[in-house]
């Protein structure tokens, strides 16, 4: 599974159980939709545990912000996953955006070095 154009990419890999997220996404709240649904394919599929590898994810606007709020909750919903998201503090609005992740899904390990 895998959504792109020429400035980001977001993938799946089954093999470990991550999404990877890399380049900038500046996308209208709409167009987020592709993203939206590879994250609940992934979710449909019940993994015991997921990463978001957010590493190279240099620029994610406040459309996108809101869909990984969104899908948090709907992680809480679901209540099987185990999820930990792993994050630069070199990139700005990382380091305040992925812990409020714990607002909305309390069980979630957050690791931004």
């Amino acid at each position: 599974m895998e959504v792109s154009d020429s400035s980001y990419r977001v993938w799946y890999d089954p093999t470990n159980s991550t999404v990877y997220f890399e380049g900038s996404l500046r996308l209208g709240t709409a167009d987020y939709e592709p993203i939206t649904r590879l994250l609940h394919d992934v979710l449909a599929g019940n993994p015991p545990h997921l990463t978001l590898h957010m590493l190279e994810l240099v620029f994610l606007n406040s459309s996108g912000i809101n869909t990984l709020y969104k899908f948090a909750i709907a992680l809480r919903k679901q209540g099987k996953t185990a999820v930990s998201v792993r994050g630069a503090a070199s990139i700005p609005w990382q380091t305040k955006s992925l812990a409020n992740l714990k607002k909305f899904l309390p069980t979630i390990e957050i690791d931004v070095q």
